[in-house]
């Protein structure tokens, strides 16, 4: 094995190991967070994903979250009752319902994120705009990677 392949592996490994630390840290900041607005760790990542993708359905939501639609009415009860979102009717559908996220309370949420906002800001200032795009485009692949090992897994 060549120096250049050993080295190469190496610093996969160590790019694996700082992936995984990463999705701890974040986890545990979700877990926080969730805590702090007495909500379950998959409310929170179900309301990301309204915020992030707009109004949604149930069906499409729970296709989104990797969760059993059956698992959506209740995770929807709860952020609908703590004010998180509301359900209106699909103006193109009548009979389907959309969640849509209320806004009103992004500032709370925002401001629990604030830290890891503050500090994401302060590390990207550390680098030029190729680098970013760079680091962006393999967080994508990462994230396509996983899409396809959890698709895997059904």
């Amino acid at each position: 094995m060549s120096s250049e392949t050993h080295a190469h592996r190496k610093a996969s490994v160590e790019l694996k190991g700082a992936l995984r630390e990463l999705s701890n840290q974040l986890s545990l900041l979700n877990r926080r967070v969730g805590g702090r607005l007495e909500m379950k760790d998959v409310d929170l990542d179900c309301l990301d994903l309204i915020n992030r993708l707009g109004p949604l359905g149930p069906g499409a939501l729970a296709r989104e979250a990797g969760l059993h639609p059956a698992t959506m009415t209740g995770i929807l009860d709860r952020l609908e009752k703590g004010g998180w979102v509301a359900r209106e009717r699909d103006p193109s559908d009548r009979r389907a319902v959309l969640n849509r996220a209320l806004r009103e309370r992004n500032a709370e949420l925002l401001g629990l994120f604030s830290g890891m906002n503050s500090s994401l800001d302060e590390i990207c200032a550390a680098y030029g705009e190729a680098e970013l795009e760079l680091i962006t485009a393999f967080l994508r692949s990462a994230v396509t990677a996983g899409r396809g090992a959890t698709e895997d897994l059904n």
